[in-house]
């Protein structure tokens, strides 16, 4: 396991993977949010890029290749009950191929597209604050 100084943010990334109008969402298990619905994301490794990191995730996380990634927004996100802070930042990407599936069944329950305008609840702490701010993916 990996020792963190909780003095010092964390750095994630959430990827906005979209198809046909809609958003891919993961229910959380086993971690911090666990129950509440979040994009494919994790860790930026050392040394990783931002696109990189997203196009890890998907593959490691859903199974699926993704393409046309571009940067979109930061959160700064405090998760009280954990005493941590994670500076996340957002890319948008277009789903490109595979079959989406759960490849992490301890960290996600399953994986559902979602319309925009009817995205589940309870959502991450980082998605709050990503709506928040008025971002939406189809209007860059």
């Amino acid at each position: 396991m990996r020792m963190r100084n909780r003095s010092q943010p964390l750095v994630g990334v959430g990827v906005v993977i979209v198809r046909d109008g809609k958003v891919l969402l993961g229910k959380r298990r086993g971690s911090h949010g666990d129950g509440s619905w979040s994009f494919v994301g994790g860790h930026i490794e050392a040394n990783e890029s931002v696109e990189g990191c997203a196009a890890r995730e998907a593959l490691e996380e859903a199974g699926i290749k993704i393409a046309n990634i571009r940067y979109a927004t930061f959160t700064d996100d405090y998760f009280s009950k954990e005493g941590t802070r994670y500076v996340t930042l957002f890319a948008v990407a277009d789903y490109s191929s595979g079959t989406v599936r759960v490849m992490e069944p301890e960290k996600c329950e399953r994986w559902e597209w979602f319309a925009w305008d009817a995205l589940p609840s309870p959502l991450f702490l980082p998605i709050e604050n990503l709506l928040k701010q008025g971002f939406n993916p189809f209007k860059e």
